[in-house]
């Protein structure tokens, strides 16, 4: 069972931390628990009433009336939204229950519906992403637990695998893109992604997954001669130790344009070789692939 502080809830909710202690209050809408020293947390029941309280106030309704709702009036309530409200946030907090409820099923609906109304891409960017934001907030404030964690992250790589497979017809352009994960990296998920988006823009692709010693990746380049190399930096690693690693890069494959992503890419302040390319988001990626592909 996760701990959330009531900063956590208003980051994952969206409601000001000062709004939620006046609904606590005049209401008695959430109900902390405390410590010996008094300090105040929120468990993921409390998490998930403040989500759909917060999905009902932001369609209208008033919280004096929310807060009268019987529990079945408000399950029916919030059912009714989510399927008819198309909207980014409500799908994301829609996701946010799913996990902290382990509830396959609903995270199979609300991307299965979302990939029918906008498309697999628009469903990883506008949801997935800010979603997965949501999560790393939860993680680094340990609110949720590794089961949780696996279990939203097993699913999305699913889908990312079958979307993946479904472009099978679309390597048009002749041009190869390389994905590789460093020794001791295991978050592919952004890097899967990425290979998505590149494989639907017609490029070959041709991916190596997880955790790659630098003397197979080097021997698998010759082999297949790719223009372009992708990788992520996710785990935590000093700057010092990522520009050693990106300069080995450079030195061991110096034909290929080299784009490294990541959450801890974004951090970094020293310059890089005039060969390697620095994206730390989504939207960048995009319009670097296809600039290469004009």
């Amino acid at each position: 069972m996760g701990k959330y502080s009531i900063k956590d809830l208003e980051k994952l909710s969206g409601i000001k931390a000062h709004t939620i202690r006046i609904w606590e209050k005049r209401y008695g809408l959430i109900k902390p628990e405390r410590s010996d020293t008094n300090i105040r947390s929120y468990c993921d029941t409390e998490l998930k009433k403040l989500l759909n309280v917060a999905l009902l106030n932001n369609h209208g309704h008033k919280i004096s009336k929310i807060c009268k709702l019987r529990h079945e009036e408000l399950k029916t309530e919030i059912e009714r939204i989510v399927e008819t409200d198309s909207s980014y946030e409500t799908q994301v907090d829609g996701l946010i229950v799913a996990m902290v409820d382990l509830d396959r099923r609903k995270f199979e609906r609300i991307i299965r519906d979302c990939t029918h109304k906008i498309g697999f891409e628009d469903t990883c960017i506008h949801i997935l992403y800010p979603f997965l934001q949501k999560v790393g907030v939860m993680w680094l404030s340990d609110s949720i637990n590794p089961a949780q964690e696996h279990f939203i992250s097993s699913l999305i790589i699913q889908k990312l695998y079958v979307a993946i497979d479904g472009l099978y017809h679309s390597e048009t352009s002749g041009k190869k893109v390389l994905f590789f994960l460093k020794e001791g990296e295991l978050h592919e998920m952004g890097l899967l992604f990425y290979r998505y988006l590149f494989k639907n823009r017609g490029f070959e692709t041709i991916y190596l997954g997880q955790s790659v010693p630098l003397d197979d990746l080097v021997k698998t380049v010759k082999a297949h001669e790719p223009e372009y190399i992708v990788t992520a930096f996710v785990a935590s690693i000093s700057e010092e130790a990522l520009v050693s690693y990106i300069n080995q890069l450079t030195k061991v494959l110096p034909k290929q344009q080299i784009i490294v992503s990541g959450q801890q890419v974004g951090q970094l302040s020293s310059k890089l070789p005039d060969h390697v390319i620095k994206i730390d988001k989504v939207d960048k990626m995009i319009a670097h692939i296809e600039s290469i592909v004009a």
